[in-house]
């Protein structure tokens, strides 16, 4: 079993996210708008899915790896299977 983790955008991605996550992760995490508007980063979540990792922000984007092993970026609204 593998166990997930939580971190505040913009921050050091954490040892236990599979380093081929880690480039899509920086860059959704730079298309986010900067503190300066008052409002808090939303944080990204890690879980397993049948052994692939995902990575879903607050704001419902997620970065996994699929059946293949491609990095996919979505957002959780879109259908997978379209």
């Amino acid at each position: 079993m593998r166990l997930g983790t939580r971190w505040t955008s913009g921050d050091a991605i954490p040892a236990a996210v599979p380093a081929e996550l880690h480039e899509q992760i920086r860059l959704v995490d730079r298309a986010i708008p900067g503190d300066g508007l008052g409002q808090p980063r939303p944080r990204w979540t890690l879980t397993f899915l049948e052994g692939r990792p995902i990575a879903e922000l607050d704001t419902g984007v997620m970065v996994e790896l699929d059946a293949s092993g491609r990095v996919v970026v979505r957002h959780d609204d879109e259908d997978e299977f379209a």
